[in-house]
């Protein structure tokens, strides 16, 4: 045999350097044997071989658990050295073994690390507990569970809380929920125009409103996900998970009660949490989003901090639920989507009687009376620091975003541009693709046509409501075109 720097080792089937075959060779391939049962990735080597070091380097960074065996350190060397010809027909050091199978030397090891093949070989004879365990049961976590079960996958999913993450216990669901009772109140309010008659004054009782929007997203936890899991044949465990060592998760479920699982993958699917500013009062005395969809109290004057997407949602059904409703505004509204949108979008919330308060900066939030919701002092900075606000409100509600872990993972060289986007703000708006500002950065202004339209829909004719308020608006390249039979009605489709 030779090791990597070309140094002869000799063979024991023939001749060695100091004459004849050594002895006891026939146990020789037992003795490999015994070695590649004991881990699932095996090298035999030489302390003078310098090419295994680059094999057990990989392995170290991966945290894949392996044996090395040293020929030269073993007084069995040369039963080892004829067991491992017999298995391999091969002379040069390093032999790496994988499986009990013969895999390569460094070079093949070193290649397939390269062209991304080596973590699916070195899994193939490892025993986990689990193929996949997911860390966190929000709707893409149950998701990749459910598809990788589909395929005879052994998951396990870790959520500690209710299942369906943010979107349906403090997201999309219980906002929608609370966005269609606002809808109900502005219906009622119609009706009378269509002949509806009331007796009594129509009130709105919170508690009750809360008290059925958690009911049915405990029944989606319960009857839905948890019975989608046992369907999939997916185990589940409300437990927080820690991984603690490679291919090893330890879980602590609700009474502390701690115990560790190992699994060939790992899916982290956390979600995110709200920003909080880092003010004096901020953690104290406000709450999210994800406080105000199980509120058990009228939240009362609210002034929503944040201009985002999520801020004008809640401050829009709050006030359709008949609220006073403040909006701090930093700098401009909906930042990133279309601003002729989101001007128009404003003007409809200032018609519901919402107020905005712009460009300000909350810098500190203090409690002045006790109670359900009792009441907060506010101070706020302008932006350019020459104007201090000072106000009063029972809620300060911060709406200033959720950071997703996506960055700096590529994400913007994957030319997709056509997300659809629905905000459910008290004007609903729609959107796909870019808006006009990005448009005219990317492409120039003048290679860019802009159709839009006012119009008043069906529904609020009648009673007379924000005629013409309304707004419909198409992007369209100049350069792009369509050629096909009736080519001019799928345009007129887009531009009337």
């Amino acid at each position: 045999m030779k090791d990597s720097n070309d140094q002869e080792v000799s063979n024991p089937q023939t001749p060695g350097r100091r004459g004849g075959t050594q002895p006891g060779v026939k146990n020789g391939e037992e003795l490999v044997k015994q070695f590649l049962r004991q881990s699932n990735v095996v090298i035999f080597t030489m302390t003078s071989c310098t090419r295994s070091t680059q094999v057990t380097d990989i392995l170290a960074t991966m945290g894949v658990p392996h044996v090395c065996v040293e020929l030269d350190k073993r007084g069995d060397k040369w039963e080892i050295q004829h067991g491992l010809w017999v298995l391999t027909q091969q002379r040069e050091l390093p032999f790496v073994f994988v499986d009990g199978k013969y895999f390569g030397g460094a070079e093949k090891f070193v290649q397939a690390q390269r062209d991304g093949t080596l973590n699916e070989i070195l899994r193939r004879g490892l025993r986990y507990d689990y193929d996949l365990v997911v860390i966190g049961g929000g709707l893409g976590g149950l998701a990749a569970a459910k598809e990788a079960a589909s395929f005879g996958k052994n998951v396990l999913v870790l959520n500690f809380g209710g299942l369906g993450g943010t979107c349906i216990n403090v997201g999309c669901i219980a906002k929608k929920l609370m966005h269609q009772a606002a809808l109900l109140g502005q219906a009622i309010q119609d009706s009378s125009n269509f002949g509806w008659e009331f007796n009594q004054q129509v009130s709105h009782n919170w508690t009750c409103m809360m008290e059925a929007v958690q009911l049915h997203i405990k029944a989606m936890n319960c009857s839905h996900h948890k019975q989608h899991l046992q369907d999939s044949r997916v185990t589940y465990l409300n437990a927080l998970g820690e991984l603690v060592a490679p291919h090893t998760v330890k879980t602590t479920d609700t009474k502390g009660a701690a115990m560790c699982h190992s699994a060939a993958v790992f899916i982290i699917s956390t979600g995110e949490s709200p920003r909080y500013l880092g003010i004096p009062g901020d953690r104290e005395f406000c709450i999210t989003s994800d406080d105000l969809f199980s509120l058990p109290h009228c939240p009362g004057h609210t002034l929503v901090v944040g201009a985002s997407y999520m801020g004008l949602e809640c401050a829009g059904f709050l006030a359709g639920l008949g609220l006073p409703v403040t909006v701090m505004v930093r700098s401009i509204l909906l930042r990133g989507f279309d601003q002729k949108i989101a001007e128009r979008i404003e003007e409809h919330m200032v018609n519901q009687r919402i107020s905005f308060l712009r460009p300000f900066v909350l810098t500190k939030v203090e409690k002045i009376q006790e109670g359900s919701p009792g009441k907060l002092r506010v101070t706020a900075l302008s932006s350019d620091g020459k104007e201090t606000f000072e106000g009063e409100f029972n809620t300060v509600l911060l709406a200033i975003g959720r950071e997703a872990c996506t960055r700096n993972i590529g994400l913007d060289h994957c030319d997709y541009i056509n997300v659809p986007t629905m905000l459910f703000t008290s004007m609903e708006y729609g959107a796909c693709g870019v808006s006009e500002e990005r448009a005219s950065q990317m492409y120039g202004e003048e290679n860019i046509e802009v159709y839009h339209s006012n119009f008043w829909p069906l529904e609020w004719t009648v009673p007379g409501r924000d005629k013409y308020a309304c707004y419909a608006k198409v992007i369209c390249h100049i350069p792009d075109s369509v050629s096909k039979p009736s080519a001019g009605l799928l345009k007129n489709g887009y531009c009337s």
